[in-house]
């Protein structure tokens, strides 16, 4: 375990209703190639905020990695539908293009 993942988890319990903090989580995770943990960890994100919307991007790449596609297709959609709905026009562009390339 690395010891920035561990300095996050620390204040983590500090904080354990912080969102960015459990986002940051999830993102070591993935940089350390455990996508079924950082794919744990965005789930509880969305359990508490289904609007946090930069979880719907990373969580697809986590399950693209995990060569599980029609989970990835899933949570790019949902996040288009989400980033439509907050006017958020970069990440709508790149969860489209994520599908998209997924998709080709």
């Amino acid at each position: 375990m690395s010891s920035r993942l561990e300095q996050l988890q620390q204040m983590l319990v500090q904080e354990p209703h912080d969102e960015f903090l459990q986002y940051a989580i999830a993102i070591e995770y993935f940089s350390v190639n455990n996508f079924e943990k950082a794919i744990d960890c965005f789930k509880n994100i969305l359990k508490a905020n289904a609007d946090y919307l930069a979880v719907y991007y990373q969580m697809g790449k986590c399950y693209e990695e995990l060569k599980q596609t029609e989970n990835a297709k899933d949570i790019y959609n949902r996040g288009i539908e989400l980033a439509q709905k907050q006017n958020k026009t970069k990440t709508l562009n790149e969860l489209r293009a994520a599908l998209f390339l997924l998709e080709d």
